[in-house]
């Protein structure tokens, strides 16, 4: 599957009321690290059937972002039954993104 773009609109059909865990991208199209981590993500929504992989861009979603306390990006946080269940912030391998799930 690709990544989903999530909007205010579409996040709580697409992560709250997700039966599968989500693995949230938190991005910037500005962020250096951001674009190094996409390929990574990108690989991973194509590869995991099990879960959804959705970005969310901090600057278009502001209101998102403010409710996840996002201060730096890349950040990804891993959703689970409609609540938060992990997050790492910065530049991260598969493994350890995947180990995060």
């Amino acid at each position: 599957m690709a990544v989903i773009k999530v909007t205010g609109e579409t996040f709580e059909n697409e992560v709250v009321k997700s039966t599968v865990p989500v693995l949230i991208d938190f991005y910037a199209d500005w962020c250096g690290p951001c674009k190094m981590l996409r390929h990574t993500v990108d690989a991973i929504a194509e590869e995991r059937s099990d879960i959804k992989v959705v970005s969310i861009n901090v600057d278009d979603e502001s209101d998102l972002a403010e409710q996840f306390e996002i201060f730096s990006i890349p950040c990804l946080v891993i959703m689970k039954d409609g609540k938060e269940a992990n997050r790492t912030v910065g530049l991260q391998s598969k493994d350890s993104i995947l180990s995060l799930l």
